[in-house]
């Protein structure tokens, strides 16, 4: 019976994916388990594997193609098995129209693999011999040819390497393949270290230094932060908080630990503080539907990473249960694979809360925009020393360090009330932080 392959779904909010790269071709057989295609899901590549060993067939959409998840992309086939009739049919035979000497238009029928391959190739049709039934051009005939001719220029190359080689300027000539038959990946090319070049705009216009497509990461980032502006009414709540007490507990912990590698962030300390404020304030810790506010009592708090191509945030599953040191830990585990390209689905599902923290980048204050469907995030600024009139005697100015907090909030799930009980209990949190460290 035909076995169908659905299009993952790795996150609870995930609506849809785009299809990178199919790794098998129609027609192919697949062992269970095997890669079969390469798809973005939220910010991440991953592979689907084969459900089942057989036959891959009935491939529904092309690279590029963006796909809504849990709808079936191809079918694996037993042998001398065909297609279902209620799913997808096998892909007609593909017509290419040419035109003649005579100037008469005429029609060659064509295999949708060697549709695949005369596209790839940018094969002239009209050199070509099909050998299939009336006369059809099979991938065999175009494989061929190639063979034949081994046209200049025409090299093995998988069509999203096509695409990131076009991107980045790279002449596929001087990549080596490391797929099948030596056949050029993605990778291959974005591995490569290049020298961008100005091109001239035509009419005048700016000159271009580089074209980013929209494709992968880059377009799920747009899609979600313009939907994120569009539905949500964002509110901004900013604080000034004095860490000048629990700087200095976080430094008399990493005094007690002797591996570099686990030494305790600020970043960590701040997710800590923010666990336990939602703990006290869950409202900033809910998801905004059309019927009802979802409240939730997990706390997840995604901490946004940088990379060199967009933005991706690994959560911190249930922050406010693990202690401090255990946070800074997985920090730094999370950022290490992510930008190694090595995060699981996992790493990314299920986030209530976001941080986002541009500290380190010499940034004092600024408004980050909900991660939806969540319905707040904290931008994080430097610690900068300020002089403060000391509280308690007068006229004496003393230097604190002072870390600024913005909140965005949606209006729909909170108002600001809420919102200030909330930095207000995170003030609390940071200048007495002994619950911080136990």
């Amino acid at each position: 019976m035909a076995k169908e392959i659905i299009m993952p779904k790795f996150g609870f909010t995930q609506e849809n994916s785009e299809i990178l790269e199919w790794l098998k071709k129609e027609g192919e057989k697949v062992e269970k388990g095997d890669p079969i295609a390469v798809v973005s899901t939220d910010k991440i590549s991953m592979e689907v594997e084969a459900p089942e060993t057989g036959i891959l067939s009935g491939i529904k959409h092309k690279v590029g193609e963006i796909v809504p998840v849990t709808e079936i992309i191809a079918y694996i086939l037993e042998p001398g098995e065909v297609l279902p009739e209620s799913g997808s049919q096998k892909p007609e035979i593909a017509a290419v129209k040419i035109e003649v000497a005579s100037q008469i238009s005429s029609t060659v029928k064509i295999s949708p693999l060697a549709a695949k391959l005369i596209e790839e190739f940018q094969i002239n049709v009209t050199e070509l011999t099909g050998t299939g039934a009336g006369g059809q051009v099979s991938r065999k005939d175009v494989e061929n040819y190639l063979a034949r001719n081994n046209p200049e220029g025409k090299i093995k190359a998988t069509p999203a390497a096509r695409r990131v080689a076009e991107e980045m300027q790279v002449d596929l000539h001087g990549v080596a393949g490391s797929g099948p038959e030596r056949r050029i990946q993605a990778a291959d090319v974005s591995s490569r270290k290049v020298t961008p070049v100005i091109q001239k705009a035509p009419g005048g216009l700016p000159g271009v230094l580089k074209e980013i497509p929209l494709i992968g990461m880059r377009r799920m980032i747009a899609d979600t932060m313009a939907r994120s502006m569009r539905e949500a009414p964002h509110m901004t709540l900013q604080i000034d908080v004095q860490v000048d007490s629990a700087e200095a507990l976080r430094k008399s912990a990493n005094e007690k630990i002797t591996d570099k590698n686990s030494r305790i962030s600020a970043t960590a300390v701040i997710v800590k503080a923010v666990a336990l404020a939602i703990k006290k304030y869950p409202i900033v810790n809910s998801q905004f539907t059309s019927e009802k506010i979802l409240v939730f009592s997990d706390i997840n708090i995604g901490v946004a990473t940088a990379l060199e191509d967009g933005l991706i945030v690994p959560v911190i599953h249930f922050a406010d249960q693990r202690p401090v040191s255990q946070i800074s830990i997985a920090l730094n585990d999370l950022a290490s694979r992510a930008r190694e390209n090595k995060l699981k689905p996992e790493d990314l599902a299920n986030g209530t809360f976001t941080i986002s923290n541009l500290g380190m980048f010499g940034i004092d204050r600024f408004t980050a925009i909900i991660n939806p469907p969540q319905s707040a995030i904290l931008a994080v600024g430097a610690i900068k020393r300020q002089m403060i009139p000391d509280d308690n005697e007068d006229q004496i100015i003393r230097i604190r360090k002072i870390l600024t907090f913005t909140l965005s909030a949606d209006h729909r799930v909170m108002d600001g009330v809420q919102a200030a009980y909330f930095l207000n209990e995170l003030r609390i949190m940071l200048q007495q932080p002994e619950k911080l460290f136990k």
